[in-house]
């Protein structure tokens, strides 16, 4: 799986504006963000940006996608397939965790100003979370229906694993919480006894 160019440029210049847009969005939100601040931020003139992204709600797109995209593929490459369902869980949600810390500004913005998208783009990014949530969701009923889970409610769970992992964007880094390993190595944990597994 690739990011669509179409959507995602991969020119350096487009690659720089999504960088200081991420910025700019993190720091001050999407609404009180303008156009010509985000070109400031790279020495250059607001109309510098058109040629890439017609609008700051493309802009915001392409970040959106961008970021569940690479969520997307870096759980799927984490998920040992054909393991236990534990150290599936274990491995998928330890690597959400992660990169939801290292990479929190865009995160941030990826996962808390998706309002401003277009009906259309809302949509597309729709689209990706819930191809997320359903890879959360198949491991919780694999681990369900092989018994090494007491699950309650597979929907609810895999929401609430999905959830936990979102939000770490939201406060990261925060007390003593400054590494992204330490909190990939404490969320597979509560994970783990949210899907209710037998040790």
């Amino acid at each position: 799986m690739s990011l669509d160019e179409s959507v995602v440029s991969g020119s350096k210049a487009a690659a720089r504006l999504r960088a200081a847009a991420i910025e700019a969005f993190a720091a001050n939100g999407f609404g009180a963000t303008t156009t010509r601040e985000i070109a400031a931020r790279l020495e250059m003139s607001a109309a510098a940006m058109y040629p890439h992204y017609k609008s700051k709600e493309e802009l915001l797109f392409a970040i959106a996608y961008e970021g569940h995209q690479l969520t997307l593929e870096w759980l799927q490459a984490a998920d040992p397939v054909g393991e236990a369902p534990a150290a599936r869980l274990r491995a998928v949600v330890g690597e959400f965790a992660k990169n939801q810390a290292t990479h929190h500004s865009r995160a941030r913005v990826v996962e808390y100003e998706l309002a401003a998208l277009t009906d259309e783009h809302f949509r597309a990014i729709a689209g990706l979370r819930r191809d997320v949530v359903h890879l959360v969701r198949r491991i919780v009923q694999t681990g369900a229906d092989d018994g090494s889970f007491a699950v309650p409610d597979v929907e609810g769970v895999t929401l609430a694993i999905v959830s936990l992992c979102v939000d770490v964007c939201r406060w990261f880094p925060g007390g003593t919480y400054t590494e992204p390993d330490t909190v990939a190595k404490l969320y597979p944990e509560l994970a783990i006894r949210l899907a209710g597994a037998h040790s």
